[in-house]
């Protein structure tokens, strides 16, 4: 089956600013962000992708525009809307150290399941949409392009670990021990099987990511006895 790269969004102005943007129109990336930015289409130079997928939202529309510019078959991205950020609802605009002083804030974090915001969506609707989103799109592209495809989906850190989460079978409550930073890189392979959780906020090299034709493991398996090629 293809595998997806889940890129998060460069650095942007509300992460500088500790701001919870949420679906805030206008929040765009800072000076670092867009170097960031810059740097993704060369870690991704060598890789051959067959889709780019992306949320909406200004952020990551904009951390792929060095990526579709130098590979312009690629374009435009398509946007889904269930890759966007979670609804936060009240809680849209404001100081995480704000928020941090909010009852909500310890459920978040140490019972994400039970969480849901204020005129917003809870995190197990946002866990919801965003699965279904990345596999549905999974499927089309292997159906369209075969199964040594691969495809980039831009999205927002909790859409990240909501999908990690479920491909490495946490419950939600555990989704917050996921770790993403702007404009890394998460890498997951579904089969029919099970899901493959090849990399996880990488900020490096990405060669090892291309397809292999070679692989020795049937597919859907896992390699015995370790890593293909090492001892």
């Amino acid at each position: 089956m293809p595998t997806l790269l889940l890129v998060r969004h460069g650095r942007s102005t509300a992460n500088t600013a500790g701001i919870l943007a949420g679906w805030t129109p206008g929040v765009d990336l800072d000076d670092t962000g867009r170097t960031q930015a810059d740097a993704l289409a060369d870690r991704l130079a060598g890789i051959p992708l067959a889709q780019v997928v992306s949320s909406p939202l200004e952020r990551c529309r904009q951390t792929l525009e060095p990526l579709l510019a130098t590979r312009p078959e690629l374009g435009p991205a398509a946007l889904d809307e269930r890759l966007g950020e979670c609804h936060y609802g009240d809680w849209t605009g404001r100081p995480l150290a704000e928020l941090a002083k909010e009852p909500l804030w310890r459920t978040v974090q140490d019972h994400a399941a039970a969480a849901a915001f204020p005129g917003g969506e809870s995190l197990r609707e946002l866990s919801h949409r965003t699965v279904t989103a990345v596999r549905e799109w999974d499927e089309k592209i292997a159906a369209e392009h075969g199964p040594e495809a691969v495809w980039v989906a831009c999205s927002h850190g909790d859409v990240i670990k909501a999908v990690v989460a479920d491909a490495l079978g946490l419950h939600l409550d555990h989704f917050q021990r996921i770790s993403v930073e702007p404009c890394s890189i998460t890498a997951i392979r579904y089969t029919p099987q099970r899901p493959f959780v090849l990399r996880v906020g990488d900020t490096g090299s990405l060669a090892s990511l291309a397809p292999r034709p070679d692989a020795h493991a049937p597919s859907g398996d896992a390699v015995v006895g370790g890593e293909t090629g090492t001892g």
